[in-house]
Parts: structure tokens; C-alpha cells; sequence
């Protein structure tokens, strides 16, 4: 009696088996080569690109001869956001940010506008980052949201995106507000970008329905290949001897290998079931984490500057004119203050009214966003937070996918808060769960712990991991179509 049922429980876990495998089988043949893709899309056949960092001139060099308060007046702006100063094409401008926040362009000589600047600038960024004077310009839009070419890995919008007209049909994305890089693509990036996103991620089902339900099919998905894999252990287990007597029996008896295809599926299947098991447990919790996160974007930082309240000229700030890298503007507490950036990377706060410094602006200013974005993510101030630490290079916790740097990390309990006073921006937040979901992807899913050899290896690595599991998969399809 005890035997027969033994039998019935593994011809049970057998068919359970094939039927999660099957179910999964699509999945990880999509999710398996589209991983393949992913050292070649973000190593092997990642675009050159001569320059991808903007280091502008100091205020000495840049020469303005009017103020931002007298190129306000001059063009009867009661009102601004932000403003900076810009060289491109042999002039300074002034950079103004406007209510409705479009950036115009200002001459810093006498004053007059630029028509359609921002472009302008874009275009002069476009070709420094390149290097490349002479191709013609394809196309050039405003991009405001991210798509399958600009995916949300890159964070920063709006921004350009700037198509040259070249056999590669190189396409870069600059953020004109900060003078930067957003990122590029040739035409070969680009197909695999959009292969990986819909193959990889399943873009298709948050286009269409919505992102939370893209996450929960995925969750599902993945709940069923671990209970695949469960099973498929737990049949190794239960018949491993009743396989062994069989494979002893047909060697005594000189008989023909004929379902050598079930044999290596098991074989293989149990050498790559861990790397399968880390890939499965790592996305499973990526995507929880995910789902759990999945709530409205805090409302963005914005403000109003009155022209009233410029009354420092920001031309006679306490600061030697070599020493000043950008100065902008920036209200918090009530009050409205030079944010200027010097050459040493340090950056100090005038109070717009008097000139007075402002003692450990940058702290203040990361404290106040920090409330800010607490605030709108429905949790109270703290005046007073545990500690507030300047970034300057990407760690464990604020990892080189947030893209932005430097930020202010302001802690509070147990959850980090970083903040790039640089642009009011709230670059990400981490807690508790954050933290472990982060490692366990990185280190699980993207085998970051072999570092060490070198990035090359480590996708070598990633790739037979990969492979590993698509073989260990089509072997088992293989078997089923045999038996059927």
C-alpha cells in the first residue's frame, strides 16, 4: 500500500512537471536570449563616443556683461524658475528657465533673445559629445517621456534627443538644464534595446494594460518556473535510483540509448538548477519590490522667483570669478539664495537679498527637498534627520543605475534619501527592503561578485548561465515531444 502510493506521488510530481515546464517553456526562451543580448548591448557592442562629460568655463572666461536682474528687465520677465550662464558658438548666454518652463536663451552682451536656443544648444552639445561637426542633423525632438530607445534606466527628462544623419544613425540624449549626457545609441544599440525591452521585461503588457499588471503576470510567470524548478528536483530525488537501475540494466545489456534526451535533461538540468534558482529568486523579489513601489511619482520640486527678490547682483557675489563653475537659483525656507558651484566642487549659498553666506547651505537645502518629497509621498517632516553624507561616486546602496551624482544622502530611521541639489531632484530612496532587493539583483542576477575578473568574464559568465538554462529547457521539450 505504502509503495503504491509512493508511485502515485511521483507520477504525480512527474506530470506537474511537464505541465509548469510547458507553461513556462516561452518565458525563458524569451527571457534567456534576450539576457544573451544584454553584454553585447551594454559591452561588446556599446557605441564609442569620444566625450561624455561637458566641463563648462569659468565665470572669468564666460565674460557676461549684464546681469540676469538686467536681462530681466530688459525683456519684462516679472518671473523666472532657474537661470545659468551658457557658452556656446562664440557668445554667452544667459539660460532662463521660464514659468511655463521653457528654457529661453538671453545674450549675456546686450540682452537679446535667441531664437529657439535650447535647440541650438542641444545641437552644439550633440556634436562636442561626438566630436562630430560635419554630419548633418536627421532629426531633433524634445523628448519628455521615456520610450523603448530612452528607457527609464536613464532618468533624466526632458531632454533632447538628437539624431545625426550617418550610416550608424548615431542618436543622443542631452539634458540642456544641466549640460550633460543622457545617453546614446547607434542603430544597432537600438534593436537590441527594443528587443531586450519587450522580450525581457514585457513592455508590451504595461503599454497595453497597465504597469501594475505587467508586474503581476510576470510575478505569476515566475512563481510557476520556480515551482517548475521545484519539482523538477524533487523528481531527481524521488526516482534517482529507479534512473540509475535503468541506465545499469540497458549498459548490462548493451541496449540502445533511446531516451538519452530525458537523461541529459536531468543530468544538465541538476548542474545549472542553483544558477537557475539565483536568476528565479532575484527577479522574483526585484519584481515584489517593484510592484510594492508601484505608486504616482512624487510631484517634482518647482518654484517662482520674483524678480523682486534678485536684488544681489549675481555678477558681485564674494567668489573670485575663476573660481565659479555655474551659479543658479534656488527657494528654500522662506528664502531665495545664489547656488554657486565653484571649481573645487564645493558649493555655497548667497542669500539673494543681502549677500550673506548661508552656513552649510548644501545640508539645508538636501534637508528641505528631503521633507519635501517625504511629504509627498504622505509621510511627516523631520527638522532634524540622522545624518546627511555628500556622494560622491556610486556605492552598494545608491548604485550607478540612479545615474545622477553628486547627491546629498539624508537619513532618516531606517531609509536614505538622496537628493541632487544640483536640479531640487529626488534621485531615488532607499529602505530596508530597498537595500536587499538591490543586492540580491546585482549580485544574483547580474553576478556583480565576479567584479573582480573583469567585466568581460563576468558576462561570459552571465551568458553560459543563460545558455545553460535554455539548453536545460529545449532538452526537456525535446523529451516531451518523444514521449508524445
Amino acid at each position: 500500500m505504502m509503495e503504491k502510493s509512493t508511485q502515485t506521488l511521483r507520477k504525480n510530481f512527474y506530470k506537474w512537471h511537464r505541465i509548469l515546464g510547458l507553461i513556462a517553456l516561452l518565458p525563458v526562451i524569451c527571457w534567456t536570449l534576450s539576457g544573451l543580448l544584454h553584454p553585447f548591448m551594454s559591452n561588446w557592442f556599446r557605441p564609442f563616443i569620444p566625450k561624455e562629460v561637458f566641463k563648462p568655463l569659468t565665470e572669468d572666461k564666460l565674460q557676461p556683461k549684464l546681469s540676469v536682474q538686467q536681462v530681466m528687465d530688459q525683456n519684462h520677465l516679472g518671473q523666472i524658475r532657474n537661470f545659468s550662464l551658457v557658452n556656446f558658438n562664440n557668445n554667452t548666454w544667459y539660460q532662463v528657465l521660464l514659468k511655463d518652463s521653457t528654457c529661453n536663451y538671453y545674450s549675456a552682451l546686450n540682452g537679446k533673445l535667441l531664437p529657439e536656443g535650447d535647440k541650438a544648444y542641444a545641437i552644439y552639445l550633440a556634436r562636442f559629445f561626438t566630436a562630430d561637426s560635419i554630419s548633418p542633423i536627421k532629426r531633433i525632438t524634445l523628448q519628455t517621456k521615456f520610450d523603448s530607445e530612452y528607457q527609464p534606466i536613464n532618468h533624466l527628462l526632458p531632454v533632447w534627443k538628437v539624431r545625426l544623419n550617418r550610416p550608424d544613425g548615431m542618436t543622443i540624449y542631452i539634458e540642456t538644464g544641466q549640460s550633460r549626457l543622457g545617453t546614446f545609441n547607434n542603430n544597432t544599440r537600438r534593436i537590441m534595446l527594443s528587443l531586450f525591452e519587450e522580450f525581457h521585461t514585457w513592455q508590451f503588457l504595461g503599454d497595453s494594460a497597465g504597469e501594475r499588471v505587467r508586474i503581476i503576470v510576470l510575478v505569476c510567470i515566475i512563481g510557476i518556473l520556480f515551482l517548475s524548478l521545484l519539482s523538477g528536483i524533487t523528481v531527481y530525488g524521488l526516482f534517482w535510483k529507479r534512473f540509475k537501475e535503468i541506465s545499469q540494466k540497458r549498459k548490462a545489456k548493451g541496449g540502445e540509448d533511446k531516451r538519452f534526451l530525458h537523461r541529459f535533461h536531468r543530468q544538465l538540468g541538476l548542474i545549472v538548477s542553483f544558477v537557475m534558482l539565483m536568476f528565479v529568486i532575484s527577479a522574483g523579489f526585484h519584481l515584489l519590490v517593484k510592484l510594492h513601489n508601484n505608486k504616482p511619482e512624487s510631484k517634482p520640486f518647482e518654484q517662482l522667483i520674483n524678480r523682486d527678490q534678485l536684488l544681489q547682483s549675481n555678477l558681485t557675489l564674494p567668489v573670485a570669478d575663476s573660481l565659479i563653475k555655474k551659479v543658479s537659483i534656488i527657494k528654500f525656507n522662506s528664502r531665495v539664495y545664489y547656488q554657486v558651484l565653484k571649481t573645487n566642487k564645493q558649493v555655497e549659498y548667497f542669500d539673494t537679498q543681502n549677500g550673506a553666506l548661508l552656513k552649510d547651505g548644501d545640508q539645508q537645502l538636501a534637508v528641505s527637498l528631503a521633507n519635501y518629497y517625504r511629504q509627498a509621498n504622505g509621510e511627516p517632516a523631520v527638522n532634524k534627520p540622522d545624518s546627511v553624507t555628500l556622494i560622491k561616486q556610486f556605492n552598494n546602496d545608491y548604485g550607478f543605475i540612479n545615474k545622477r551624482l553628486p547627491v546629498q544622502q539624508v537619513s532618516f530611521d531606517n531609509q536614505n534619501w538622496y537628493i541632487e541639489t544640483a536640479t531640487a531632484k529626488l534621485a531615488t530612496k532607499t529602505a530596508g527592503i530597498d537595500r536587499a532587493e538591490g543586492l540580491s539583483f546585482i549580485f544574483l542576477h547580474k553576478y556583480f561578485g565576479m567584479t573582480w575578473a573583469g567585466k568581460n568574464i563576468r558576462d561570459i559568465v552571465t551568458m553560459l548561465a543563460a545558455l545553460g538554462i535554455l539548453v536545460v529547457s529545449l532538452f526537456g521539450f525535446a523529451a516531451f515531444i518523444k514521449n508524445n
